[in-house]
């Protein structure tokens, strides 16, 4: 069988990357073909033969004159259109398994897609795996980073006008425009009808892709794997874990205001992000940067529990499961599709995002408490699919897609 994997960064940006990798990897072993389009990057990791990718272009780049140069890239994309039909046409994909694709790759490369279906007259298939709510909400985090607060008001019946009003993304006024337009536009020209099946990794997730009808025809619900690993014998933590991004919506100035709190409790920062700089000011807090592998394993593995603390609306976070997996519990955020994952008072233990004083308050009371031991015992026991077992699980999505 040969595969297309899709998506826009094709270096370790993150947890959407890392789940494409390893996705790749696994069907590869498993003898069938499989090829990468994305956008360039000098870290690129993975491609395709013939070099075929699309310029790159950074979202978060500041400045009047990023706006207005090719700002219409950001919704349709005739470069990415273009390279994509050409990958189609050389190597005659059976399933393409599209990932994150919006602003950078744009839904053109579904027009290319819907093209070569009609040109070619075979059963190519189209697979997404929703790593956020992107395609109903055009912040993609369902959260209002001026008001640090949850929504879904384009979900509910408000439009996607909403991303203007509240300024969603990256509380900028011309990108949320740019961010409305493409949401408005590739919604009216009904595109995602190209997709047959949309892979949700949380409830959550497939509950506010259902908002949308034409998305809600397509969606399954499959949580995402995790590496097997041999937990640490005895929870011996000497320290409270933050691993992930370090920015706005994860919830870092309320879990740092907490730190500066408990200046008694040892914390550890594991990540990179925009809010570096301000985590450099605490003398109880130790930021070891972005970590990968074995070494994370151990880190995880010699925390007292790790903490998600998360303000927007998380889908599956791989933090949380990987925690478990080595034994950890976790202290996670009461939203998205995190209460899927933690059992509260017996895995882990819930708390109301963004609230400093019940943050401190569960922190320390976990801390002076015996409960990471005994609950570090119950996750080694949790269960979550081995990439092993997800792999047969998508294999049976393709096969029952493309038979």
């Amino acid at each position: 069988m040969k595969i297309l994997m899709v998506n826009k960064f094709l270096y370790p940006a993150g947890g959407a990357e890392t789940y494409v990798f390893k996705l790749g990897k696994y069907w590869e072993t498993h003898g069938h073909e499989v090829e990468y389009f994305g956008m360039y990057h000098p870290d690129n990791i993975v491609g395709n033969r013939w070099n075929l990718c699309t310029g790159a272009m950074d979202f978060h780049k500041k400045g009047i004159s990023s706006y207005f140069t090719n700002p219409f890239k950001i919704i349709y994309s005739m470069e990415a259109k273009k390279k994509m039909g050409i990958i189609l046409n050389e190597f005659q994909p059976d399933v393409i398994h599209m990932n994150n694709f919006n602003y950078q790759l744009t839904p053109s490369i579904l027009l290319a897609i819907e093209k070569y279906r009609k040109k070619m007259k075979k059963p190519v298939k189209v697979i997404y795996s929703a790593h956020d709510p992107q395609l109903v909400c055009p912040n993609h985090y369902m959260y209002r980073p001026k008001l640090r607060q949850i929504c879904d008001r384009c979900l509910s019946g408000g439009g996607f006008g909403n991303c203007i009003q509240g300024r969603c993304i990256h509380n900028s006024l011309m990108k949320s425009v740019l961010g409305t337009l493409e949401a408005l536009y590739w919604n009216g020209r009904k595109v995602y009808r190209n997709i047959d099946v949309i892979v949700c990794p949380s409830t959550f997730m497939k509950v506010k892709l259902d908002t949308n009808p034409i998305l809600a025809e397509r969606t399954v619900m499959l949580r995402n794997f995790v590496e097997p690993v041999v937990p640490k014998q005895e929870q011996n933590g000497k320290y409270v874990l933050y691993f992930g991004r370090y920015s706005e919506e994860k919830g870092i100035r309320t879990l740092l205001e907490v730190c500066r709190q408990l200046p008694q409790i040892p914390f550890v920062f594991a990540g990179s992000g925009p809010l570096e700089p301000v985590i450099a000011g605490f003398d109880n807090v130790k930021n070891v940067g972005f970590l990968k592998g074995k070494t994370l394993e151990e880190m995880i593995q010699g925390a007292r529990f790790s903490v998600c603390p998360s303000e927007c609306n998380e889908n599956c976070p791989f933090s949380v499961i990987e925690s478990m997996m080595n034994g950890t519990p976790v202290l996670g955020c009461d939203r998205g599709g995190v209460p899927e994952l933690i059992e509260d008072g017996r895995t882990g233990w819930l708390f109301s995002a963004g609230d400093v004083r019940i943050l401190k308050n569960k922190i320390e009371s976990i801390w002076n408490s015996n409960e990471p031991e005994l609950f570090g015992e119950v996750c080694k026991k949790v269960k979550f699919d081995s990439l092993e077992e997800y792999g047969e699980k998508m294999n049976r999505i393709y096969f029952e897609q493309t038979k």
